[in-house]
């Protein structure tokens, strides 16, 4: 096993801060009550009309309507636009760890599908348990990976709850252990003393954690690993991939730790070709490679992990003359922030037009964005206008988007699209 170089760190919950006793009283605008009422969860800056009190990161607000009657309670940020975070609407609630029990509960319920393939030919023991707002937990994720649970915060207004809810979460999971991870812009003054990995239940891993994908193995670093460890989203587009490479050359481009590249060579391929710019994370993917050394796929297939810059080795592959049978395109998100979209949407076309050279005439190109800010019509139409324009009309026979265990409840939380197309 490979032994990751980071020392074991257990944190107290003890130590940590408690929200307010006091709840602050907040009135917001009759087009801010709509949406809350229709289930959006974000209250913004200029949508409150009045606060009373003096709130820090994490109290409880509490939205009151026009006839001082309760409407919906959330986690006070008062350093973020998004000013209050909406975790429950409806009739008054008490927020504390039997409330925490209860939505954590139902957010596992909304997988269960996937907690049955225990013991099957399709085992699934990673996937994501809370997908933040569209679970009912603004600014938080919780992610398993068998026996070990990821915790990744996004914003500091979780501290004061953490002693509520991690006894909720060890209640609902029985995990051996539950780390901690940080979104990289959380402000690290809020978080009393809380560090990347420290371990909130159990002990941080100091090993790969081992889990399984759709019958397929595959290793997680937990603490300091991409995202929580593994891209869990592309679940479903990996099992589709399997599918349709029987006997195909795959090129998997921005390959990570080889999701796409294991699944198509469980599938048939008897070539991959993964391409990656961090040589870490290829040599990760050449390990789930062996993990699935027992498939007969994997052991007849010929894989070549290529460390390179995406565009330099798309501009290498297509001066070589080579032709692959499935080209799959996932690059990380183009749009930190609004103003880049245009940016955004000129990179993927740019990305079409390479990768349309590459696919043999009746291939398939497989195309994702997780790209929050860009839609889906917008992606699609700037896929297609790319590859028309470069002289290989697709002819699309698959879109997707988010997968179960990443629900999408209002219009923000959507994020993940892609197309399976034929290349003429």
């Amino acid at each position: 096993m490979h032994v990751l170089p980071y020392p074991v760190r257990v944190t107290s919950l003890s130590r940590l801060p408690k929200p307010s006793a006091s709840r602050l009283a907040v009135r917001v605008t009759p087009d801010a009550l709509r949406q809350i009422r229709a289930g959006h969860p974000w209250v913004y800056e200029n949508s409150i009309q009045s606060v009373k009190g003096d709130g820090k990161p994490g109290d409880l607000a509490v939205i009151f309507d026009d006839d001082r009657k309760f409407a919906a309670i959330g986690l006070y940020d008062p350093a973020s636009p998004i000013r209050i975070k909406i975790v429950h609407e409806g009739k008054p609630a008490t927020v504390d760890t039997a409330f925490w029990v209860a939505h954590v509960s139902a957010a596992l319920a909304r997988r269960q599908k996937l907690v049955d393939t225990a013991g099957t030919d399709n085992e699934t023991t990673a996937y994501r348990c809370i997908n933040g707002e569209n679970d009912g937990f603004p600014s938080l994720i919780l992610d398993r990976y068998d026996r070990t649970l990821v915790l990744k915060l996004y914003s500091t207004i979780w501290v004061p709850h953490l002693a509520d809810l991690v006894p909720a979460i060890e209640e609902v999971f029985r995990p051996e252990a539950v780390v901690l991870r940080l979104a990289r812009n959380i402000d690290t003054e809020g978080l009393f003393g809380l560090e990347e990995g420290d371990a909130l239940v159990g002990i941080s891993p100091a090993d790969p954690v081992m889990f399984r994908e759709n019958g397929l193995s595959f290793e997680a670093d937990v603490v300091h690993g991409q995202k929580t460890g593994h891209f869990l989203d592309q679940r479903d587009n990996r099992s589709f991939v399997r599918r349709i490479t029987d006997g195909c050359r795959v090129l998997d481009m921005y390959a990570s730790t080889g999701g796409f590249s294991v699944y198509a060579a469980a599938g048939g391929a008897h070539e991959v070709v993964a391409v990656d710019l961090s040589e870490p994370t290829l040599a990760v993917a050449s390990r789930n490679m062996q993990h699935n050394i027992d498939v007969p796929g994997v052991v007849a297939c010929n894989f070549r992990p290529m460390k390179a810059d995406a565009l330099e080795a798309f501009n290498r592959l297509i001066r070589s003359g080579d032709k692959f049978d499935v080209v799959i395109v996932d690059p990380p998100s183009f749009t930190p922030r609004a103003a880049s979209i245009e940016r955004a949407l000129t990179q993927y076309a740019l990305l079409t037009t390479k990768a349309v050279k590459l696919v043999r005439p009746g291939g398939v190109l497989v195309q994702a964005s997780c790209s929050s800010r860009v839609t889906a019509d917008d992606f699609h139409t700037t896929v297609s206008h790319a590859a028309a324009q470069a002289g290989r009309p697709l002819e699309e026979f698959k879109r997707t988007t988010h997968a179960l265990d990443h629900p999408v409840t209002f219009a923000q939380g959507s994020y993940l699209k892609a197309v399976f197309a034929h290349v003429p």
